[in-house]
């Protein structure tokens, strides 16, 4: 004869709590979201990866007029404006000359802003297989020139920028271990920003982190406008 244990309120109380974690609607579109790595990267659904063809070369279309669009100043140009240790020149259309960038990301500085790779966190072919080949096209250029949060685009040296190409954190993450935490924390922010997905070697990957060396990592992220 089996005999079953009744369940003790402790229990009812966190079978009732999983359930609500469960069946919680996702953050709205603004709400800034702060919560650790481990939680963070839980949310990322995961996807087997969808095979098929690369996004063409008009399927993101950046850059655009940026967040100014009188400024004369295209999306990288503001970004590399953002980003610079020390100010680069803007002259006629917004020409920027001189200037110094410090990627955390490393491969040395970089002095010259036609040098500097303005990137995206989650390439965009990364971002096509994970969910943005389905989103019509003006939110894929939404995406490509979002500047709404800090992490979807970032300066890169053109050495890192080729290495990285369009490879996810189960095959490829900067080499300087000081800024492993902080890249796959941008990365998932990305993600959750605007509800892309992972692979399962993605997901592993990301979890061997935030279980382990990134356990103190905290993700910051708000969700993007569904309109965009």
């Amino acid at each position: 004869m089996t005999t079953h244990r009744l369940r003790t309120p402790r229990v009812l109380a966190l079978v009732s709590l999983l359930a609500a974690l469960c069946l919680a609607p996702p953050a709205p579109a603004g709400a800034a979201e702060v919560v650790p790595l481990a939680d963070a990267v839980g949310r990322v659904p995961v996807v087997p990866e969808q095979a098929g063809a690369a996004p063409g070369p008009d399927a993101f279309p950046h850059w655009n007029a940026g967040l100014v669009p009188d400024d004369g100043c295209d999306t990288r140009a503001e970004v590399l404006l953002a980003e610079a240790v020390e100010a680069p020149a803007a002259g006629a259309g917004c020409r920027l000359t001189g200037g110094r960038w410090a990627p955390y990301t490393g491969g040395g500085q970089i002095t010259a802003a036609d040098a500097a790779v303005v990137a995206h966190t989650v390439p965009l072919a990364e971002a096509w297989e994970s969910g943005a080949a389905a989103w019509p096209a003006a939110r894929r250029e939404a995406y490509a020139n979002d500047q709404g949060a800090p992490q979807p685009l970032t300066v890169l040296t053109t050495g890192t920028h080729r290495a990285r190409g369009d490879r996810d954190p189960a095959d490829w993450i900067p080499a300087e271990p000081s800024a492993h935490c902080r890249y796959i924390a941008e990365w998932v922010a990305t993600k959750l920003r605007w509800g892309l997905d992972a692979d399962t070697a993605e997901m592993e990957a990301m979890k061997v982190f935030a279980e382990g060396p990134c356990e103190d990592t905290v993700v910051h992220y708000t969700v993007a406008p569904a309109t965009a």
